[in-house]
């Protein structure tokens, strides 16, 4: 104690909680949860290399966290192609029923995906860690249609349907229609559950709005700072999202939202758009695929990290 105070010109403080704004090095005791804190400066986020894509494509799908992720489908040719992430590298597995660009899905890790969708497509298929499974369709065939939830309990949001405001919940077994969407859009990035989700941007035009779901309906709330379209996204739900990519694409747009504003992040190393997302909240996100401003596709994959913020030093 007495060494902390020679060092920083004060003592270690008990607060019920984390100080509002604590400098870099500052150590506390938080009486909630009864441990030693110490700042490591404000959290600052980086995208660093992972392993690159078996195949290079665009317009495919994406679901589970950084180190448990799938990719599905794809362009060009209409791929039924699927792959497994493991953290490190990228490992094809079973193909598709049927092959499909422009294909979405969700869940929480790469043995247990549900996808969905494709131009002119109602399907929907299940992955359970081995093989892929034709499961009940689409109320409206679509494609683009966001994914937020887990295999069991989804929601399909928005994409290109009449109307484009459409929204769908999965509850295992079958699709139901739930309220629309406020704006109908498409080419759009979301993200979060099935009960507490986030629709952002899209396009026609290509807009900066931003949608909330609470479970039953939508509500508008911070704009992005800037439209986009062509996307991706990784959150766990309508408070905490990670958005990136897209067109304009002429940098590597990173924006996140921590329940009340967007914030711009440090970009993409690749700037490309129709890209594929994966990560279960703002702070640990797999970007991959996707197509860049001079047209080649893309097979790399990228990591959302962050570091600095509060760490727990010991406990009493």
């Amino acid at each position: 104690m007495a060494e902390y105070a020679s060092e920083k010109g004060i003592k270690v403080q008990t607060v019920a909680g984390d100080p509002p704004a604590p400098f870099e090095g500052q150590v506390w005791y938080n009486s909630s949860t009864g441990s030693h804190r110490v700042s490591k400066g404000p959290l600052v986020g980086a995208w660093s290399t992972g392993g690159d894509l078996n195949t290079a494509r665009r317009n495919m799908g994406g679901a589970g966290t950084q180190t448990s992720a799938l990719a599905f489908g794809g362009f060009p040719p209409a791929q039924a192609l699927t792959e497994s992430y493991n953290g490190s590298a990228w490992t094809e597995v079973n193909d598709l029923n049927t092959g499909r660009p422009q294909i979405r899905g969700t869940g929480d890790h790469n043995t247990s995906v549900l996808a969905w969708g494709g131009p002119g497509q109602a399907l929907t298929e299940l992955w359970n860690g081995s093989n892929w499974t034709e499961v009940n369709d689409l109320g409206t065939a679509r494609y683009e249609a966001e994914g937020a939830g887990t295999s069991t309990a989804a929601l399909a949001m928005g994409g290109d349907v009449t109307p484009r405001a459409q929204t769908e919940s999965w509850n295992g077994t079958n699709w139901t229609e739930v309220n629309d969407l406020n704006t109908g859009r498409t080419s759009s990035a979301g993200d979060g559950t099935q009960t507490s989700a986030i629709y952002a941007g899209g396009q026609p035009p290509r807009v900066a709005l931003v949608e909330s779901w609470n479970g039953t309906n939508w509500t508008e709330i911070a704009d992005l700072n800037t439209a986009r379209e062509r996307f991706a996204a990784s959150g766990s739900d309508n408070t905490n999202i990670l958005v990136f990519g897209g067109d304009p694409y002429s940098s590597g747009f990173t924006e996140l939202y921590n329940g009340t504003s967007w914030t711009e992040q440090n970009d993409l190393n690749t700037a490309r758009q129709f890209l594929s997302g994966a990560g279960a909240n703002n702070t640990s996100a797999l970007a991959f695929g996707g197509l860049s401003p001079t047209g080649p596709l893309h097979a790399n994959t990228e990591e959302w990290g962050e570091t600095g913020g509060n760490k727990s030093i010991t406990s009493s």
